[in-house]
């Protein structure tokens, strides 16, 4: 990887161009604008370009090998990914580990997981859900108990996204069963998946893919060592994860990529002569760029290096709420094909319209589902009484 210049001293169009040109140029174009997840054997090609030329993790700081871009800066990227197609690698090291080790763990840690999640040498894969604690996450059971040093881990995790391509879990799990309240007595724990005793299963969903896995702890030894921050004081770090994996999937990409479906085919079948299908489709249009400004705000806000607060939730509802709306048209437009499963080709234009339409329908369930951002926002934000 060579050293990274300083792109923040660059104007924002001549970044805007370097960005494009290398995505036309670089990207593989039969992976541009998936309508899944993206698998690490599709995508380490890609990852190896971008760390060759530094760009991995645009957010990082520069000591750490990132970008370290600045809020408009950033935005830029992420347009730019946007407009390419560009498919999000799993890239769980570079948006959740990597920021929480920089503020919560030991120089140790720093050290040996930084660089190899950079390099792609170690892929991550989130450990939260289980069979009994969904949106209601602090109810986890999974447990870890301290032998000597080692932490000896039993439970089990669900939802796990790209388990199966992952070589590390970053992972909560409780550590204190007679804490008085739910949240106290967790902790954040980092593993190996090849550790004897992790067995990964994975799962396939509704559109025919495996995109989510279950993950069993038997028995699992860890090194003491593999903890981050203190000891049942976990739940502050979850919570600070969870902020950061809701301005991931926050981003507008999604909702952008569904909508560009929509643009594309309406003009092969001439939709746009219907005014009102027009006005459907432009008060559609906005809702993603007020979803853009609303991700950019946050995202400078993490750029200052503020912590982000629980107001974050309403980017998660507004991104997610905002992808099923445009699904739900896209559907819509490719009548007789929309409801066919596989690229169709829809008077010359290729879609996955099933599922696209798929895929959003849990967006409002994971990362905490609408319900629980709406608690979130009511009673942490507006501040409103309680319910009786």
């Amino acid at each position: 990887m060579k050293a990274v210049p300083d792109y923040n001293a660059m104007s924002d169009d001549a970044f805007r161009r370097e960005v494009g040109a290398f995505f036309e140029s670089e990207y593989p174009p039969h992976l541009r604008y998936l309508l899944r997840r993206a698998r690490w054997v599709e995508m380490k090609p890609w990852w190896d370009k971008l760390y060759a030329k530094g760009w991995v993790a645009p957010g990082w700081p520069r000591e750490w090998g990132g970008m370290e871009l600045g809020a408009a800066k950033m935005l830029i990227y992420m347009e730019e990914m946007e407009r390419h197609g560009v498919a999000r690698a799993p890239e769980q090291g570079i948006t959740q580990v990597g920021p929480i080790l920089m503020r919560y763990g030991t120089p140790a840690q720093q050290q040996h997981y930084l660089p190899r999640s950079l390099s792609g040498e170690y892929i991550w894969c989130q450990g939260y859900s289980e069979p009994n604690a969904g949106s209601d996450l602090a109810s986890l059971q999974t447990s870890a108990v301290i032998d000597g040093d080692e932490l000896v881990i039993n439970g089990q995790k669900i939802w796990t996204s790209l388990a199966h391509d992952a070589t590390h879990i970053y992972m909560l799990v409780r550590t204190d069963k007679a804490a008085k309240k739910k949240q106290l007595g967790i902790s954040l724990v980092l593993a190996d998946v090849k550790t004897p005793g992790i067995t990964i299963r994975p799962i396939r969903n509704i559109a025919g893919h495996e995109e989510f896995c279950e993950v069993f702890f038997d028995n699992v030894r860890v090194p003491y060592a593999s903890l981050v921050g203190r000891l049942n004081e976990g739940w502050t770090i979850a919570k600070a994860l969870l902020s950061y994996e809701r301005l991931t999937i926050g981003s507008p990409r999604r909702p952008a990529y569904a909508l560009r479906r929509i643009e594309l085919i309406a003009r092969a079948k001439g939709l746009f002569a219907d005014s009102g299908f027009t006005d459907r489709y432009t008060a559609l249009a906005l809702d993603v760029q007020d979803l853009g400004s609303l991700f950019g705000r946050f995202v400078e806000q993490v750029k200052r290096g503020e912590p982000l607060g629980e107001d974050i939730s309403m980017l998660k509802i507004w991104t997610t709420e905002t992808w099923q709306r445009i699904t739900d048209m896209l559907l819509e437009t490719g009548a007789e094909d929309g409801v066919l499963a596989g690229v169709r080709d829809i008077d010359g234009v290729e879609a996955d319209i099933l599922s696209s339409f798929y895929y959003s329908r849990p967006g409002t369930i994971f990362g905490g589902s609408s319900e629980v951002q709406r608690n979130i926002l009511a009673r942490y934000v507006l501040r409103l009484p309680p319910s009786n």
